[in-house]
């Protein structure tokens, strides 16, 4: 590791690997620094039983030709290098409730899309075409996400509040919920959730959606091999422990090792929390610091990695969404002890082109961080092996037996299919992933107040920059064109807009 960079990125999630990458490409000597095993934040995977899992990419969406990640990937140069697996196309997610027999599709296309539900809603199809020229409407709004660097989203659509716009768009009650039914893609909150966060979301993979063969890793792996192509250098195990600023600038970070690493720009793919704190609250003015502090964090998840024994189980090509009410669509968050799981997702592990049985699945349902309190002062990763003790394991074991009795309702003799099961809890993903309190997403966007929770790329001081889920943006392609927006505050947004457009061209 040299003394000096260019750039100095904290951090190897997916925002902090890409801003890498833009700024290596453009001859920047570039250094990324991790505190954990592996690189990649969301983008880890883990293997149980032989089987890999995903920790938070369990599909993508934009990855067809000409579409808007297929070009930022292009840009990239690792488009070429991913192991995909299209989706079914009539139904990539499919949206159920226990009060309903049915399964509701969400297709690729826009046409198919309406053609899909119109078999389900017959006198609903003026409705659903209006409502996905809605989504249009909002996507195009977004410069950047169609990769054009003019263009200005006007302040009032970020007033749009999802389940309004949804409940405004039929007078359906199921309809309603069937719409709004992939709302854990963010995280719904009825009276907060801005209608953008709902249609950049739900776009993307309207328009295509994709597995990653063996896990989403594979995008780390190629990254990777691109920053390593234009000279970036990378570093684990190496934990920023403070910032060190200077007459308004930052000139370097400490590690946990002792050493000090120094650069003249420094992007933060960080909590951007845990960011402001590495800083020091005095470098910031009072109000901002403190806003920062007071925001809300998305709720966590808790999980469950099923791996089946051989040839018990069929691979399914989708997604599902299952509620156990219609009427509780936006309110599945709002859980008690007797009440959770209010509703999970479920998606299927894929391990090749074509596959008749499933090797592994993973269910995700709402957990907040209150309800593993308790264990909050306990710490524990691949680099810092603890035991949170036996009363947690007991609660794991407790809630996992509850989760698969659910689960077990919605996949009559799944239970039989289980050659062991694995979990995790909002501690997990605090500490492998870094995000405060585990929250799966960021922070919440507030369509009442989208301001408050506006967290700027770049900082008050004259060369820290901050990228990442909590910043822009959540999921692959909000995060991917995140750090786009992070870079384009040090080499201008027209020139690496045209520089992308041409490399995917």
């Amino acid at each position: 590791m040299k003394e000096q960079y260019d750039v100095v990125i904290v951090g190897s999630g997916l925002g902090g690997l890409v801003s890498a990458i833009i700024m290596a490409k453009e001859g920047y000597s570039v250094c990324v620094l991790e505190k954990n095993n592996q690189y990649g934040g969301n983008l880890q995977t883990f293997v149980r039983d032989k089987t890999i899992f995903d920790t938070g990419i369990h599909y993508i969406g934009g990855l067809g030709e000409g579409q808007n990640l297929y070009k930022y990937f292009k840009y990239l140069g690792i488009m070429d290098h991913l192991n995909l697996k299209k989706l079914d196309e009539n139904g990539f997610d499919m949206i159920s409730f226990e009060d309903d027999e049915n399964e509701y599709p969400h297709a690729q296309g826009y046409e198919n899309f309406v053609k899909q539900l119109e078999h389900f809603f017959p006198e609903e199809k003026e409705n659903l075409e209006e409502y996905c020229t809605k989504l249009r409407t909002i996507c195009d709004s977004f410069p950047l996400y169609n990769l054009k660097w003019e263009g200005k989203y006007d302040n009032a659509i970020l007033e749009l509040n999802a389940k309004e716009i949804i409940d405004n768009s039929t007078q359906n009650n199921k309809l309603k919920a069937v719409l709004a039914g992939s709302n854990f893609l963010y995280a719904g909150i009825p009276d907060k959730s801005p209608f953008y966060v709902h249609a950049l979301s739900v776009n993307s993979y309207i328009q295509s959606s994709w597995r990653c063969i063996n896990g989403g890793s594979q995008i780390t792996k190629q990254l990777l091999k691109q920053l390593k192509k234009y000279g970036g250098e990378f570093y684990k195990y190496k934990e920023v422990t403070r910032f060190k600023v200077e007459n308004n600038k930052v000139t370097g970070v400490e590690i946990n090792d002792g050493t000090q690493v120094s650069g003249t720009r420094f992007i933060s793919n960080i909590d951007p929390k845990i960011t402001l704190k590495l800083v020091g609250e005095e470098h910031f003015r009072k109000a901002f610091f403190s806003r920062i502090q007071s925001l809300e964090g998305v709720i966590s998840a808790f999980s469950l990695y099923i791996v089946f024994k051989p040839e018990t189980f069929k691979y399914i090509n989708h997604n599902h969404y299952h509620f156990k009410k219609t009427s509780e669509v936006w309110n599945a968050h709002d859980y008690d002890e007797d009440s959770w799981p209010k509703a999970f997702m479920a998606s299927m592990n894929s391990s090749k082109k074509q596959e008749e049985w499933a090797e592994g699945m993973t269910f995700i349902t709402y957990m907040k961080y209150d309800d593993v309190a308790t264990w909050s002062n306990t710490f524990n990763t691949t680099v810092e092996e603890n035991d949170r003790g036996e009363s947690y394991e007991e609660f794991k074991t407790r809630k996992t037996a509850k989760f698969l009795d659910e689960i077990e309702l919605k996949f009559p003799g799944i239970k039989d299919c289980i050659q062991s099961i694995h979990n995790s809890t909002p501690l997990s993903y605090r500490d492998y992933i870094g995000g405060y309190n585990g929250n799966m997403y960021g922070y919440v966007k507030d369509s009442s107040n989208p301001m408050k929770t506006l967290i700027p790329s770049k900082t008050k001081l004259d060369n820290l920059y901050l990228t990442g889920q909590s910043i822009n943006m959540h999921g692959v392609l909000g995060v991917t064109i995140g750090a786009v927006v992070t870079c384009s505050e040090i080499l201008g947004k027209e020139y690496l807009v045209t520089k992308i457009n041409q490399a995917s061209e």
